[in-house]
């Protein structure tokens, strides 16, 4: 059963485990960040700013990833990702996780990156509503071919 509940401070640690895992870090083309940048980051965007959104997802109990949602300063634009352990990857977890937390927000249109090699999460976004916008991805400063999502 997957659910989703408020970020705990417990629940940080094992975020650092999950983007530690360098195949889930090469999967989500983001490379992962040590202990402190982890904590830093985690720290300051929880309760720093009301228009961010984060929820640990729980699969039979066990914290199996996070959901989170922001809105990007620059352009307004309220985006949407997720990460799960690679422990809990092709169960269904993500989908039921990103179902669970389109329920609760209400702002349209979300924007969503992907890499254009993450099959999974575009299917996942896919199901849950999102429209590819292009099908040429953009590339990044970082060299990262991305997928933009957008769902009304």
């Amino acid at each position: 059963m997957t659910t989703l509940r408020p970020v705990e401070p417990a629940d940080i640690e094992v975020f650092y485990e999950h983007q530690a895992d360098s195949a889930a870090s090469e999967m989500a083309a983001f490379p992962s960040r040590d202990r402190s940048a982890h904590f830093e980051h985690w720290t300051k965007r929880l309760p720093a700013i009301h228009t961010n959104l984060a929820w640990t997802v729980l699969a039979d109990g066990a914290v199996a990833g996070n959901v989170v949602s922001w809105l990007d300063p620059e352009n307004g634009h309220r985006y949407f990702g997720y990460w799960l352990g690679r422990g809990f990857w092709g169960q269904g977890i993500a989908t039921e996780a990103v179902r669970l937390a389109l329920e609760a927000i209400h702002d349209r249109p979300i924007f969503a990156d992907v890499a254009v090699h993450n099959i999974g999460s575009q299917r996942v976004l896919e199901k849950s509503g999102f429209q590819r916008l292009s099908d040429e991805p953009t590339t990044e400063g970082d060299g990262v071919a991305l997928f933009s999502y957008r769902l009304d």
